[in-house]
């Protein structure tokens, strides 16, 4: 289908290029590519150029990507997560998993905060140390 602005339209909206994408969601087109070549951007379709388009289907499937990635998970864990989905065509799987994945992350994040507070406590103390000398 197309508008009359002559740019083609997908079931979900307009079609993108992945310059486009690239600036919607704050990533390279390298990085686009990327996550198409590994696994984790499995809907993108091409033209009879070989052209990648993108839809909003696509660009929100980035920005989820983005907030993973946020969120700590390694691309490893959500290849596995899409694996899953692949697999079971249902988030019953999946969103056990994503839980499971989070709380691993949270449990490494309090472990690095205790850290922290202990390694500011140490540069405290020893800066107090530094300063009785003065």
């Amino acid at each position: 289908m197309v508008e009359t602005t002559g740019r083609k339209k997908s079931d979900d909206g307009v079609l993108l290029s992945i310059g486009e994408v690239a600036k919607k969601v704050d990533l390279t087109t390298r990085t686009i590519r990327y996550y198409e070549d590994i696994g984790l951007l499995n809907s993108v379709k091409r033209v009879d150029s070989g052209r990648r388009i993108y839809t909003a289907n696509d660009v929100g499937r980035l920005k989820f990507i983005g907030r993973l990635k946020v969120l700590g998970l390694s691309l490893d864990e959500m290849k596995e997560l899409e694996q899953m989905y692949l697999k079971h065509r249902s988030n019953d799987k999946v969103l056990p998993r994503l839980i499971e994945l989070l709380e691993i992350h949270l449990g490494t994040i309090r472990t690095r905060i205790d850290q922290l507070k202990d390694l500011r406590k140490d540069i405290e103390s020893y800066q107090s140390h530094i300063k009785s000398k003065i």
